[in-house]
């Protein structure tokens, strides 16, 4: 890629931050103490270190009892690589017990509660890590070492970063309800009369349970975390609370490991090449955005890109419509494909018939699900890049807050609530089975150039189904709008669904969220044409997602240089290495 600067055409909003270079690595993630981890054993396995470090420092978003997947781009072969470290249902776990279970009625579509034991899911972070490393790393450190830094955070303690410190005293209660083991991941009191209470900000925290968890996992692999004492408690704290989770389907998951994916790839405005995972991922959420908005262009239902004004009415409406196209699609077609044929919903007759759903004046009614031929909540991102061109885009999750809230005793995680992600509709592709993944939010993202295939940008951001909306944004802040990373993350983002982080609510997706920053005149054309809007400020941002961003250029000669930014509604920052 050349040099990127050009005129930016997003004159109303200055960063709230300078963009970073550097020419030797990078690595932006959501908490700087996790940065710092990554940075000593950047090119020898730095992934797994930030992933570990954000489950030390960073709980309430992330963990090893969630779920991981990652995009890598190899330099050498100019290849991007996907792999996708999602659990599966419990094997016991039918559609049918689920309903008996929630007393759902018949005919009524129900779903799985957030904070259910019902909704936790194999952790598949463990075995992604391992995977991770044994795949993409260069094989001079090993499992130990690379888990060193998140093990000392963990025994010594780290001072709790001040966002990351709200989110623990919003869950503090639900902890408590969850589990019997919650003093594990809550501050302890120097004597018998301090009560057990989340953190605050600049308090020291330590976690002794976790740091032998990564311990056992560092030096005796996936049969470490998925096999002996690590098994025994989870499944100990799945059981106690009417669980279905067995050794079993521990076993076979150590057994089968991660699964490699191949990318999906879109070309964008003749520019980049977008990779997003496959199914069960959403990244065709995305995709289908890129493609919706492209062919809303070629059809002249829209301006051309180029003379559209960042953020006006018109822009957000293109936005939201496309997005509302996109998931209404989303929502019922993608699950696991090992259980149902995912349709192709990429190709070009069928795109040009989603768009005739658009209308350029007026806010549209919930849409229903397009029917192509069959073919054969809180969330970390973090990107890094090392010195010899080689990225990672990563995404480590238990879904929302702390998952279910479940800690298995001496261990210091809790264990995800993945599985509320499931339909419980007979019938519906993504409906609850054993063994089974289901839909899943998280997706890193990469870009290359498309003329050699060289890295243009690794990319992403967190809040379940902000995901692939931001996607889109962060994409047309910088290709359309000739933002940097950083200003492209600072400005005022939008999105559709419910501001809960569970299934899509088809009801709900008729609320459009703005951010503050927004001109208000913006928002009240926005409503005129038929949306419903709510204006979010403050720490409710936190809806919009936090993303990461590095995007890496060449200075008028072989050199590389790499341009980033780190998303000011988290605690983290963007770190030269």
């Amino acid at each position: 890629m050349a040099f990127p600067f050009q005129q930016n055409r997003f004159t109303s909003f200055l960063g709230r931050r300078s963009a970073v270079y550097s020419t030797t690595g990078m690595i932006a993630c959501s908490q700087p103490l996790a940065a710092r981890a990554g940075q000593t054993i950047l090119e020898n396995g730095g992934n797994a270190a930030v992933a570990a470090a954000l489950n030390v420092t960073e709980p309430g978003s992330t963990g090893i009892g969630g779920d991981m997947f990652c995009l890598f781009y190899d330099s050498q072969t100019r290849k991007v690589h996907g792999l996708n470290g999602s659990g599966r249902a419990p094997m016991s776990l039918t559609l049918d017990t689920a309903r008996k279970r929630l007393a759902i009625p018949h005919g009524e579509p129900g779903n799985i509660p957030l904070n259910s034991v019902l909704a936790v899911t194999t952790p598949g972070a463990a075995a992604g890590w391992v995977d991770t490393i044994e795949r993409f790393g260069s094989g001079k450190l090993s499992l130990e070492q690379i888990l060193t830094p998140a093990i000392s955070l963990a025994d010594d303690g780290f001072p709790v970063s001040e966002i990351s410190a709200r989110l623990w005293q919003e869950n503090e209660q639900s902890l408590r309800e969850a589990s019997p083991n919650y003093r594990e991941l809550l501050k302890t009191g120097s004597n018998s009369n301090e009560a057990v209470r989340a953190p605050v900000a600049g308090e020291v925290m330590t976690n002794p349970g976790l740091a032998q968890t990564f311990r056992t996992l560092a030096l005796e692999g996936k049969d470490g975390f998925y096999r002996g004492h690590i098994a025994d408690a989870i499944v100990e704290a799945v059981k106690e609370r009417g669980g279905f989770l067995t050794h079993a389907d521990l076993a076979y998951h150590a057994d089968m490991g991660s699964t490699a994916t191949s990318p999906l790839c879109v070309r964008f405005n003749k520019a980049v090449d977008i990779w997003e995972h496959p199914p069960n991922g959403q990244g065709l959420v995305a995709l289908m955005a890129i493609k919706l908005f492209e062919e809303l262009e070629r059809a002249k239902k829209i301006p051309p890109l180029l003379s559209l004004r960042h953020n006006s009415a018109e822009y957000i409406h293109a936005l939201v419509e496309v997005f509302r196209i996109s998931f209404a699609d989303a929502s019922w077609w993608i699950g696991d494909p090992a259980h149902s044929d995912i349709p192709n919903l990429l190709s070009e007759s069928y795109i040009a018939e989603r768009a005739h759903l658009f209308n350029p004046s007026t806010a549209s009614s919930i849409i229903a699900h397009g029917s192509p031929a069959l073919n054969s909540c809180d969330t970390v991102y973090f990107a890094v890049v090392d010195s010899h061109g080689n990225a990672a885009s990563v995404v480590n999750s238990n879904y929302h807050g702390f998952g279910t809230g479940i800690i298995p005793r001496g261990c210091g995680f809790t264990l995800q609530s993945r599985g509320a992600n499931f339909s419980l509709m007979p019938g519906h592709p993504n409906a609850l089975a054993p063994g089974k993944r289901p839909y899943h939010t998280i997706i890193p993202a990469i870009a290359t150039n498309p003329g050699d295939e060289s890295l243009n940008t690794v990319f992403g951001i967190m809040g379940a189904f902000m995901q692939p909306q931001g996607h889109m944004q962060l994409l047309m802040n910088m290709l359309i709008f000739g933002m940097n990373p950083q200003q492209a993350l600072d400005a005022p983002r939008v999105c559709i669904g419910s501001m809960g982080h569970q299934y899509i609510d088809r009801a709900k997706e008729r609320t459009v969220y703005v951010e503050e920053g927004v001109d208000p005149l913006v928002v009240n054309e926005l409503r005129q044409r038929g949306h419903i809007v709510e204006v979010v400020c403050g720490w409710d941002r936190e809806v919009f997602g936090r993303g990461q961003i590095i995007r890496a250029f060449h200075d008028k000669g072989p050199r590389q240089v790499l341009e980033a930014g780190s998303d000011f509604r988290a605690d983290g920052m963007a770190v030269p290495a």
